[in-house]
């Protein structure tokens, strides 16, 4: 929970967000009662509320208290994804209540409701609606039509339908306002309702109707949370992040999306500023971890028959795309959009990505380790291992090719450390499946590759005088991405080359006493965006606790993990990045982020519970 009062500025800061969804786009909302972010009616649409990318003509919908010294407080109803906002004065306080109902039919045509509801709950409390959209990234224009129960905006591909009890009036900027009181016991319910054609405008929502929503909504997140089977100490954090998982994961194919937003930067006023509504099978791996760690066999099984499909459509030459829509779109085309000015200056802001036609040869370990963790849940099907199988033979003939590596670089490829443990843990999990299920394979074939690989990152890898792996061969720079070395099971915990770096990713890397960073930009490979600072990778920073778990050093990784849970936003939501001053920076929230916090916690909440609770100094 978080307080905040005078809000300065038009910009709320990142961390000062929550977010609510359908299961196919999600909003984010503000602690001030500002939605400054929705796309409609996919993740990856265009936005009509985009404020956070341009104060001015993003659009946005805020509700809120109209008293200049308003204090703000912010919670998720326990287990669910419903946000609470407090409106705290001198003179009176109320609640505002935020969800997106939730179908249990997962058409690609689907109709978006959002509702909004204020309560009056102690003396009066006087509110400023505002409702504002800009469709198309604020390019197209719409027009406003008042109504009776409302207004409709209508744009060019739908139309958005406002339901309210209050009297509306039109802005000067294509949206409307009101201004109404609340007394104690008093509320007002305002749905929001996409849809290319209504016949009619809804009424406004009557108290009953508007409590069958909320419970319907709530029953919904108790009975999906009800799955979860994590019951250790970082219980709350945990299903926290699988709550943040299940709102970034589209319901129609199991897709999940990095992250639900564009271009938010990952230093401000910097042009490390990308669009991450999209799946990268980077998280592959990682996502079916967690997810089935904790229960969500399910969404487990949704993901991996989304994989399924991408590996059935296998390029020519047998490659795979670093990154694919949400239904497997292979375009991913960047563009700017030069009208914003990004948030608070942050340009430039864009669509799309670039990376995609990246060569990245670490997504084939990722994609193999994927298959394999699922692999000892049910068994794959035969179509799709002679698909695997194409894979692994072009990979057999390029994986000792420079690439551009798991940090997607833009200043040139490099033989990238990361990548070439990948591409061992491709050749080794399909060995394993291989034997596992009894699959034809040429065995003899990836046990060379597999061998040949392991002795390539031990020499090649591995930088004598400064005792270390680094970044990629022939470098000096220490990338924390070696931290995977161990968690990918390349070596045992007690390798002393693996220690020794971990180690060296402390000293170096480490930014205070928690948080780690990517590299060190003065010394790694060149990006091809220059050398502006960025903050610590929150990825990174759980996989160094799940390495101090691994190698005994129990003590310092529960500090390490107490102080990291600490630096989550009041609802517990984490972006790609922590800034020096703990502040969220890159997109928001991140679902690489919470993927690695949940087997962070998961590892060290087994490893306690073997030793009882205890731990000891070496």
């Amino acid at each position: 929970m978080k307080y905040a009062s005078n809000l300065e500025g038009d910009y709320l800061p990142i961390e000062d967000h929550a977010i609510i969804g359908n299961l196919h786009t999600v909003a984010l909302v503000g602690i001030d009662g500002t939605i400054d972010w929705y796309c409609l009616p996919r993740f990856d649409s265009p936005s009509v509320f985009g404020a956070i990318l341009d104060a001015d003509k993003g659009g946005m919908f805020r509700l809120t208290s109209d008293y200049a010294n308003t204090k703000y407080l912010q919670i998720y109803l326990p287990e669910t994804n419903v946000v609470l906002t407090r409106f705290i004065s001198d003179y009176g306080g109320g609640e505002l209540t935020d969800f997106m109902p939730i179908k249990e039919k997962h058409a690609a045509q689907y109709r978006h409701n959002l509702v909004r509801s204020i309560a009056g709950a102690v003396g009066t409390l006087p509110i400023k609606l505002t409702c504002r959209p800009a469709f198309n990234y604020a390019r197209d224009p719409h027009h406003v039509e008042l109504v009776a129960g409302g207004a409709i905006f209508h744009g060019h591909e739908f139309d958005l339908y406002l339901t309210s009890p209050v009297p509306l009036e039109r802005d000067e900027k294509g949206g409307v306002t009101a201004t109404f009181t609340l007394q104690r016991g008093e509320s007002a319910h305002f749905q929001l309702i996409s849809d290319r054609e209504l016949e009619y405008l809804p009424g406004p929502l009557t108290e009953a109707a508007y409590q069958d929503l909320l419970y319907e909504t709530l029953h919904y997140w108790y009975r999906w949370l009800s799955n979860c089977t994590y019951q250790g100490r970082w219980r709350e954090m945990v299903q926290r992040s699988a709550l943040v998982l299940k709102l970034l994961t589209y319901a129609p194919t199991g897709a999940i999306v990095a992250a639900p937003t564009t271009s938010l930067p990952e230093t401000l006023g910097g042009s490390r500023n990308w669009d991450y509504r999209y799946s990268w099978l980077r998280d592959a791996a990682f996502t079916l971890d967690s997810l089935l760690k904790l229960g969500f066999t399910e969404e487990g099984e949704a993901f991996t028959g989304w994989l399924n499909e991408r590996c059935h459509e296998l390029k020519e030459n047998g490659t795979l795309q670093p990154m694919y829509g949400i239904t497997g779109e292979q375009d991913l085309k960047e563009s700017t959009l030069d009208h914003l000015a990004g948030y608070r200056g942050s340009r430039p802001v864009r669509i799309g990505n670039g990376a995609y036609t990246q060569k990245q040869l670490d997504i084939y370990g990722e994609l193999m380790d994927a298959i394999y963790i699922y692999n000892n849940y049910d068994a794959i099907s035969y179509n799709l291992w002679q698909n695997l199988c194409r894979l692994l033979n072009w990979l057999s003939r390029h994986w000792k090719e420079p690439d551009n590596g798991i940090w997607e670089v833009r200043g040139g490829e490099k033989p990238f450390l990361h990548s070439r443990l990948m591409c061992w843990v491709a050749f080794d999990r399909a060995l394993r499946i291989a034997r596992d299920w009894g699959w034809p394979a040429p065995l003899s074939t990836w046990e060379q590759i597999r061998a040949e690989s392991y002795d390539q990152i031990m020499q090649e890898g591995w930088n004598e005088q400064r005792n270390c792996f680094t970044q990629y061969y022939g470098s000096d720079a220490v990338d924390a991405s070696a931290l995977l070395l161990l968690l990918k099971h390349f070596t045992g915990p007690h390798e002393p080359r693996v220690v020794a770096t971990i180690e060296h990713i402390k000293e170096e890397l480490t930014v205070g006493t928690t948080t780690v960073r990517r590299y060190d930009q003065k010394t790694a490979a060149d990006d091809g965006l220059g050398r502006s600072p960025e903050g610590a990778f929150t990825a990174c920073c759980f996989w160094m606790i799940e390495n101090l778990v691994r190698i005994n050093k129990l003590e310092e990784a529960r500090m390490r993990l107490e102080k990291l849970l600490s630096m989550s936003n009041h609802v517990g939501l984490y972006a790609e990045e922590i800034s020096s001053g703990i502040n969220a920076v890159g997109n928001f929230p991140q679902a690489f982020s919470h993927l690695a916090l949940i087997t962070a916690c998961y590892a060290l909440d087994e490893t306690l519970n073997t030793r009882k609770g205890w731990y000891w100094r070496e």
